[in-house]
């Protein structure tokens, strides 16, 4: 067997790590690992599940506290983020990338410039373990650069190594079998906001609303909920009118109002 230095210092690193499987700081020294290889400027592990997610730790704030943004986040902002709905939609395990998620519209939401770009800063990738069919282990690493293809790949040759880890990780968590169902916050808020206008928004409506929030062009949203682009148009029509807004920005306004 022919192993190189740099095969030898991972090898040695892995063992370091998994001699920390059931400390404190095991996620901590896993993304130190992971932060050799490709950038990592911020990362969060989560359990997305029907309700809002399970957050089992993260990178800690400028202040050393949990960030106020990443608050925002689990208030409702999440449910504007492609890798939950990604996992909401078809959960699956693997390694997924930005880019195989993010609708077409991404970067022109005030989800993305408001939140995503401030928070996240330029790429993410996941690292998903599926539990069941309700939950997925999910290790996310945010970047101020994009994964170039080569880190992508590098990821993609450990991720077996990380996801057994993940998984046996979950035996020394407070309460791992448990999965919060709590209702999707800004959902239920709406709905409620929407029986108060003299004609209230459908369901349908509503669904529009989500997805033109999360990115979605027109063509993504008539895929989704399988209908024509021009009933989408109408949809957006009519819901604006109710709303009495015009953009949106202005609907995405309402979204945060909802979340307070």
């Amino acid at each position: 067997m022919n192993l190189s230095l740099q095969d030898v210092a991972w090898h040695d690193a892995m063992g370091r790590v998994i001699e920390t499987l059931d400390q404190p700081n095991f996620w901590t020294a896993l993304v130190r690992l992971l932060g050799r290889y490709v950038p990592v400027d911020n990362w969060v592990v989560l359990i997305y599940s029907a309700g809002k997610p399970q957050v089992l730790a993260e990178s800690p704030g400028a202040d050393g506290g949990m960030d106020s943004l990443f608050q925002d986040y689990l208030k409702g902002l999440y449910l504007l983020d492609p890798f939950y709905i990604a996992n909401r939609e078809a959960p699956q395990s693997g390694l997924v990338r930005l880019q195989d998620v993010a609708p077409e519209c991404f970067e022109q939401t005030d989800y993305y410039q408001r939140y995503f770009r401030v928070n996240i800063v330029t790429d993410e990738v996941h690292i998903n373990v599926q539990l069941d069919n309700q939950r997925t282990l999910s290790l996310s690493l945010g970047s101020q650069c994009r994964f170039s293809l080569e880190q992508g790949a590098l990821l993609g040759l450990v991720r077996p190594w990380v996801a057994a880890l993940m998984r046996q990780r979950l035996m020394f968590e407070r309460d791992p079998g448990e999965a919060p169902q709590q209702p999707d916050n800004w959902q239920s808020r709406l709905e409620a906001a929407a029986e108060q206008l003299t004609t209230p928004l459908t369901g349908r409506e509503m669904e529009v609303a989500l997805l033109l929030l999360s990115g979605c062009s027109n063509k993504e949203i008539a895929r989704k909920l399988v209908i024509s682009a021009e009933t989408v148009k109408v949809h957006r029509k009519h819901m604006y009118g109710k709303l009495g807004i015009k953009s949106q920005s202005e609907l995405f306004s309402l979204f945060l109002q909802a979340q307070e």
